[in-house]
């Protein structure tokens, strides 16, 4: 009897051991791929260590060495060999400039270094040690941003073999073979062209040099105007949406300080901008948005928190509504040929508002339009870029999660097996064996 006993202890402390050794074996698996999100877009990490050099966007590319950012592409034509950026202190304390520094003697800078901070499928940001950020999106505009952060910045950029430069007053005209840029300067600057022919920039603290690009002869009267309210501090948000695959991609470039700015392109001829401004003042939104993106340039509105804007048709109107009662909006182009459309929408005042372009046919779909007001909670269970999320209640049981479209999908990203997901597959069915096992064993033993 005693021998019997034996044998079902051993049995029973070897059915544990298996058990939890394959129990901890599958939990290991489940946790081999990390991932980071940035603005909104998932990136597992070996993708982004992968990318940690060089940036390959739709519009915009460009390398990444050391001290500088270099090949920087718009629509595969190269713009500048390099754009370098450092302190003015460190800078003049190591080239021994003294304090009255001429910039279009300043013919060399010895760079921060520069590391890739964060990349998605529509921007890349560059975090300089000197506390510099720059910012590319890749939209057609090509646009770089740099920002001056807490401390003073020079900024040169060298151009491309078959690129030039010109001054226009207090902007910087750059042209290659296929495109044409404009340097501008947000807050307190200066940008100007240097004795051998390239750009050099001085930003005071929380100041910002802009880059916009166009293609060739595209620049006209209104991207000019564009770039004088964004010079003037009168527009700081910039929204881009276009097609991509058949699919709406939107990117949103921010020109002021303590201003934030997220597209949402998932409603049906809907997109929605969602803008969060640290100063109540009210600003201009620069919206180029893809007709199918809104389902139709014909009859586009615009809304704010949920309420009609007005539509003006002149500038003056427009700039007007800024700190009045009202947000108002004016079409300022809008072609069929490249199936897009441009939209002022001034906004009267802050804190966080969100502004909606719709197309036509678009109130067909109301059912998930707010109702003007901003308490600072999301209504239901939604998230601010309206994707629904179980955080709050944990989770579906079976691992199902919703796409944001009232559809359920299958997780599949840390699935730890068909039973409930106990992180042990088969060991209900193992003990089962075994207590069988056991019964018979022990039945033999008492005959």
């Amino acid at each position: 009897m005693n021998r019997g006993l034996a044998v079902i202890v051993a049995l029973l402390l070897a059915t544990s051991a298996v058990g939890a050794a394959f129990g901890a074996g599958a939990g290991a698996s489940t946790d081999t791929e990390s991932s980071t999100t940035t603005d909104g877009e998932t990136e597992t990490a070996s993708a982004a260590t992968a990318g940690g050099e060089a940036y390959a966007g739709t519009h915009v590319a460009f390398d990444l060495e050391g001290d500088a950012i270099t090949d920087y592409r718009v629509g595969g034509d190269e713009t500048f060999s390099s754009v370098a950026v450092q302190s003015t202190g460190d800078a003049e304390a190591g080239a021994d400039l003294g304090t009255e520094v001429d910039l279009e003697t300043l013919t060399t800078l010895e760079g921060a270094g520069l590391s890739l901070a964060a990349q998605s499928e529509t921007s890349a940001q560059v975090q300089a040690e000197s506390g510099a950020t720059l910012s590319a999106h890749d939209t057609e505009r090509g646009t770089l941003v740099v920002e001056s952060g807490s401390e003073s910045q020079y900024v040169r950029a060298e151009l491309a073999a078959d690129a030039t430069a010109s001054d226009e007053g207090d902007r910087v005209r750059v042209e290659t073979d296929g495109h044409e840029g404009t340097f501008l300067v947000v807050g307190d600057g200066e940008v100007t062209v240097t004795d051998d022919g390239n750009v050099t920039a001085e930003l005071a603290e929380n100041a910002m040099l802009a880059f916009r690009s166009y293609e060739e002869g595209e620049r006209d009267e209104t991207d000019e105007y564009e770039e004088s309210l964004i010079a003037d501090g009168q527009s700081a948000v910039e929204v881009h949406v276009e097609d991509r695959s058949g699919e709406a991609v939107g990117e949103a470039v921010t020109y002021g300080q303590g201003t934030s700015a997220e597209v949402e392109t998932q409603a049906r001829d809907r997109v929605n901008v969602t803008i969060d401004r640290a100063t109540h003042e009210g600003t201009v939104v620069l919206t180029t948005v893809s007709e199918e993106a809104v389902g139709s340039l014909e009859d586009l509105e615009v809304r704010i928190d949920g309420e009609a804007a007005t539509e003006v048709s002149s500038k003056s109107e427009l700039v007007g509504a800024i700190g009045s009662d009202e947000t108002r909006y004016m079409i300022a182009q809008q072609s069929e040929a490249s199936a897009e459309a441009t939209v002022y929408i001034a906004v009267n005042h802050f804190s966080e508002r969100t502004a909606t372009i719709d197309g036509a046919d678009s109130d067909l779909d109301d059912s998930d339009e707010t109702d003007g007001t901003d308490d600072g909670t999301d209504s239901g269970d939604e998230t601010n870029d309206g994707s629904e999320t179980d955080a709050e209640d944990g989770g579906d049981a079976d691992g199902e999660t919703s796409d944001g479209d009232g559809e359920t999908e299958v997780s599949s990203g840390n699935d730890t097996g068909e039973d409930g997901g106990d992180g042990m597959p088969g060991f209900g069915v193992g003990v089962a064996v075994i207590a069988i096992a056991v019964a018979g064993l022990f039945a033999r033993l008492q005959d």
